[in-house]
């Protein structure tokens, strides 16, 4: 029996978080704004709308430099609450509509609808329709039959549209035409392709998607390794990745962008306290332990560096997860380099089984676990800085980046 041609979807919500603002406010409708932190506090943006993006404001860039690009831009706070009850709303929606349904981030998400009857076209211009009209949020969708093609077209469709307001679009790539989409592309829109790879590739000649193709899988795996076969079959517009509905964490991460750019060591070393606080208890929350800790520095000239240790055991303990990041630190950071950025992250995780160490037992192991849950249940009730460290009472970092 003939398998079904599979039918992928590809769905991205409009400028999001302007999108919410706009709806929390609606002076702001139609006009240049952005969503993200204040310009005197080394802020970035988070979200540009549409009639800002036409001066160039995008995400990602400080909030100084949008302003002195669009010096009419509007810039307001991060509504954290209302966006994620607007995304679990269009969440909900997408699962109503389809059985299998990838979130990959708070206004992005993958739905197999093969299952579904009709074409994949009036699939889409059915869901979007209903998030438009119940949720007033514009959203584009791209369509193929499988998740790099889809989530490209999306990208296309929306680049081809006006720039003063939501792109509001669906672009469906029939079955058996994804080389063919594929190919006039430029490399860098190939999943994969990164700065390095893509010169590479232009030294050999290859400057578009169907460049790659007409290449041959064997020479550019001997020029690329592994990578190079990957690139080949992408480049075909050939995906086999199903669509996951349960996808676990891999990681999770604490950051902190400061005001001013910090030389200080000590008060670096506070900040990495707090973060590596915040991650274990951010692990325990999700019932998970890690293995490799991770921590990231970006200078003042927004190069970023980032280290990782590999423990012996998973762990979700506040002061082993600091310890190593510590480390990390002392071997990454100069003496009086400022520092714009830190961060920590936890990730591998597996079980908590914790080996003793050789001045610790199980008692002393049982009672750092017990006084961490009764922190953790306090934060929970009364916040997080209902408890704070002794060493951190005159430590006030701005957090303007924090995830």
């Amino acid at each position: 029996m003939k398998a079904k041609t599979r039918k992928i979807l590809h769905l991205d919500l409009d400028a999001f978080f302007c999108a919410v603002e706009e709806q929390l406010n609606p002076e702001l409708r139609g006009k240049a704004i952005a969503v993200g932190g204040k310009p005197n506090e080394r802020g970035v943006v988070s979200s540009a709308s549409y009639p800002a993006r036409k001066f160039g404001v995008r995400s990602a860039m400080p909030t100084a430099q949008a302003i002195r690009l669009c010096p009419q831009l509007i810039v307001v706070g991060q509504t954290r609450g209302a966006y994620s009850e607007r995304s679990r709303a269009v969440m909900a929606i997408l699962r109503d509509t389809a059985p299998d349904v990838e979130p990959l981030s708070i206004d992005e998400a993958f739905l197999d609808v093969t299952i579904l009857p009709g074409p994949i076209a009036g699939i889409a211009r059915d869901l979007q329709r209903r998030i438009n009209r119940e949720l007033e949020l514009p959203c584009s969708l791209g369509g193929a039959t499988n998740k790099l093609v889809a989530k490209t077209a999306n990208t296309v469709g929306k680049a081809r549209q006006p720039k003063d307001k939501p792109p509001n679009t669906i672009t469906i790539v029939p079955a058996g035409e994804e080389a063919a989409f594929m190919a006039p592309l430029p490399l860098r829109q190939l999943w994969g392709v990164g700065p390095k790879t893509a010169d590479t590739l232009q030294n050999l000649g290859l400057t578009t998607i169907g460049d790659v193709a007409q290449w041959s899988e064997a020479a550019l795996t001997r020029r690329l390794g592994k990578l190079g076969g990957d690139i080949w079959r992408r480049a075909q517009g050939i995906d086999h990745r199903p669509v996951l509905t349960d996808q676990a964490t891999k990681s999770i991460s604490k950051e902190v962008t400061f005001a001013k750019d910090v030389a200080d060591e000590a008060e670096l070393k506070l900040t990495l306290r707090r973060l590596s606080d915040g991650v274990g208890r951010q692990a325990r929350k999700a019932g998970l332990a890690g293995s490799t800790v991770k921590i990231k520095l970006r200078w003042s000239d927004f190069s970023t560096l980032s280290r990782q240790t590999t423990l012996d055991q998973p762990t979700d303990l506040d002061g082993e997860i600091f310890e190593n990041a510590r480390d990390l630190f002392h071997l990454s950071w100069k003496a009086g380099r400022p520092v714009r950025l830190l961060g920590v992250g936890l990730s591998g995780f597996g079980n908590a089984s914790r080996q003793l160490g050789l001045w610790l037992n199980s008692a002393d192991e049982s009672q750092e676990e017990d006084l961490l849950g009764a922190l953790d249940r306090l934060r929970d009730k009364y916040g997080e800085k209902m408890i704070r460290r002794a060493s951190d009472l005159h430590h006030h970092p701005h957090e303007d980046n924090k995830r």
